[in-house]
């Protein structure tokens, strides 16, 4: 039953949200635009806010219902591992040739399903962070940082182990980013490199 449960929280966290939402809207490939990332983030630069709220909601909720799941299915297992394995079927979804996202929003809904106050400490810190470095990536480096000097007060090393992984999963996942940082090619959240490129709907582009 447990297996059954992680294939289907992997699943649930498969769902390429950016990637429908671009192309059943948009007609496009959101991961060639912009920062080619399938995320919210890059949602909002590239296909504007409406469809970025539509995909933040999406995967948040994504988080949130694989963390549910041991409830849901009466699994004695920690709701942060179902939650930990969606946010790995985020980062690399079956459904999208194992192309995905960067997991800060997957993470916020497991979060709010398992430890509010986790979700607090690691989403401000997430937000002051990249106010005062003006650099995304930090920020959410600082995600999988702060949960795991979080779980140091947690008893029992599960929470350690767990929160280990997911750090060592957002470095690995933000490795182009640290790599552009070092050689002074990555963009501030403030950079002109980050301007608007807003693609219409394609309804709107077959009516042009």
């Amino acid at each position: 039953m447990t297996i059954f449960l992680f294939l289907i929280a992997y699943l649930i966290g498969s769902i390429p949200t950016a990637l429908l939402v671009g192309r059943i809207a948009f007609n496009i490939d959101i991961r060639e635009h912009g920062s080619n990332n399938p995320g919210a983030t890059n949602t909002l630069r590239v296909l504007g806010k409406k469809a970025a709220i539509i995909v933040l909601l999406v995967d948040v909720g994504k988080g949130a219902l694989a963390a549910s799941l041991p409830f849901l299915l009466g699994v004695e297992i920690n709701p942060l591992l179902s939650g930990l394995i969606a946010v790995v079927g985020h980062c690399f979804p079956i459904f999208a040739g194992f192309r995905g996202g960067k997991a800060i929003a997957t993470t916020a809904g497991v979060l709010l399903v398992t430890n509010i106050w986790m979700f607090a400490a690691a989403y401000l810190a997430f937000f002051i962070v990249i106010y005062f470095s003006k650099y995304v990536f930090y920020g959410s480096l600082s995600v999988g940082l702060t949960l795991l000097i979080y779980s140091f007060f947690i008893p029992g090393r599960e929470h350690e182990l767990i929160f280990s992984i997911f750090l060592l999963l957002l470095i690995f996942l933000h490795r182009s980013n640290i790599n552009n940082f070092i050689h002074n090619q990555e963009p501030k959240v403030n950079d002109k490199r980050l301007k608007d490129d807003r693609i219409p709907p394609k309804n709107n582009a077959n009516r042009a």
